[in-house]
């Protein structure tokens, strides 16, 4: 089956958006006092001890040859909340470290690619000089990542803004409702195509950003 270039150009996207996610994770939750993904060597932009078999290779490779929702994440970098100084603060600095990376990638990559553009109209994609491709692609998969983590849906990071806002006596309920949250966003994925509703208004407002 062929696989195009912006394949390509997006898959590699994907992949190193969701490993400097998961980094700053580690980075912020040392910041804070846990060692605990330094120790396991995960502070490092070596992909291979990021990469999940399922959410980094197979998922991704075959929303992209299908057509379907592509999906991605790296293997969740290890934190030790009780490392922290104050860990139910510092654990939402850990969760929000993620999408905040995502935001920022996609402001640089959006700026720079508005600046490379020389302004010439433009039918697709595909008319627009490599460099650009690539930036546009990049900011695009960040944006996309970054509100897409911060959906409160566990496992997803914004389900901390919610954790942390919970009173102590809701957390058992809530708790008991987090083994089911990657079955409900499974579902709004793939049968309620959210990812239609949210990105595809998303992905139009940085291309007018970016081409005018």
């Amino acid at each position: 089956m062929h696989i195009s270039r912006l394949t390509i150009i997006y898959f590699g996207a994907l992949i190193v958006s969701v490993i400097l996610h998961e980094i700053m994770h580690g980075v912020v939750a040392l910041r804070f006092g846990d060692d605990t993904a330094k120790r396991a060597g995960r502070l490092t932009l070596n992909p291979v001890p990021h990469i999940d078999p399922l959410g980094s290779i197979i998922l991704p490779v075959f929303g992209a040859l299908t057509g379907v929702p592509v999906i991605a994440w790296a293997k969740p970098v290890p934190v030790n909340p009780s490392r922290l100084r104050n860990s139910r603060r510092d654990m939402l600095y850990v969760s929000l470290a993620g999408p905040f990376t995502n935001f920022t990638l996609a402001a640089i990559a959006a700026v720079a690619a508005r600046m490379l553009y020389n302004g010439s109209p433009i039918d697709t994609i595909l008319d627009l000089p490599l460099a650009v491709q690539i930036l546009f692609l990049f900011a695009m998969v960040n944006m996309f990542l970054g509100i897409f983590n911060f959906l409160p849906i566990p496992p997803l990071d914004g389900a901390s803004l919610v954790e942390r806002a919970l009173p102590q006596s809701a957390l058992p309920r809530w708790y008991a409702f987090r083994q089911y949250g990657i079955l409900i966003l499974f579902a709004l994925i793939f049968y309620v195509h959210l990812g239609d509703r949210i990105f595809l208004p998303v992905r139009d407002h940085l291309a007018r950003f970016i081409f005018g």
